[in-house]
């Protein structure tokens, strides 16, 4: 199987350079980028992961990610001094997947980094299986193809990120069926749930309505049952 591809986007040169070393050491290929222009142009369809600092000069990482998301759902990994609740949520909109307070731990990163690419490396099918999935799934106006981990509603292809995709597939393939945020953080992110992870699953929600409904303050397929979790309506 191929390295995978890992883009670090951060103007710490110490810290770029701690975490490349420690990558490296675990057979990843590494690029590099001290700010958020230069990381977008070596953003490629080959990159399976960028690590990326929220606080640099110029372009924040805030906004680098949202030019990434304009082009790709590879997985982003926050790295930031930052680590309010409410800030983490901001990354999380900005289209991040997941979010790394520091001063954080070798062996922390390494877990979050492996977790990442394991998910877009099979939502992306490089899993190395060898097998196709030619599965698809269809209620109302949304269709899954499982083969390519494509979406499209009312005809027209939608982009998710993996995580967005992988909330969305056990949704509809159990559809009425309500899914407390804890049930889905543990089925999707297959980690612990803490308390505070019922926010994270809150935006990722938000931002499948987004992209999936016609009215995401009206959502007709995301429902939410208050006090219990979610469930998809046919």
């Amino acid at each position: 199987m191929n390295k995978a591809k890992i883009l670090i986007i951060e103007d710490n040169e110490d810290i770029r350079e701690g975490v490349r070393i420690l990558l490296e050491s675990e057979g990843y290929e590494i690029q590099e980028a001290a700010n958020g222009a230069e990381g977008l142009s070596l953003l490629s369809e080959d990159t399976d992961l960028v690590i990326l600092d929220i606080m640099m000069p110029g372009i924040s990482g805030l906004r680098t990610c949202e030019e990434i998301r304009k082009k790709s759902f590879v997985p982003v990994l926050f790295l930031t001094a930052k680590s309010q609740e409410s800030d983490k949520l901001i990354g999380l909109m900005a289209g991040g997947d997941d979010y790394l307070p520091k001063p954080f731990s070798y062996s922390e990163l390494l877990g979050r980094v492996k977790a990442l690419i394991r998910r877009y490396q099979v939502y992306k099918g490089k899993n190395g299986d060898g097998e196709k999935r030619e599965k698809s799934i269809e209620l109302a106006n949304i269709k899954i193809n499982e083969e390519f981990n494509e979406v499209f509603v009312g005809g027209d292809e939608i982009l998710l990120s993996d995580i967005e995709y992988k909330i969305l597939r056990l949704m509809m393939k159990n559809p009425r069926r309500i899914f407390s945020a804890q049930a889905l953080y543990e089925n999707v992110w297959n980690e612990p749930y803490f308390h505070n992870c019922s926010s994270t699953v809150m935006v990722h929600m938000r931002n499948i309505r987004v992209k999936i409904e016609k009215n995401p303050q009206k959502p007709e397929h995301i429902k939410t049952v208050w006090g219990k979790g979610y469930r998809f309506e046919q």
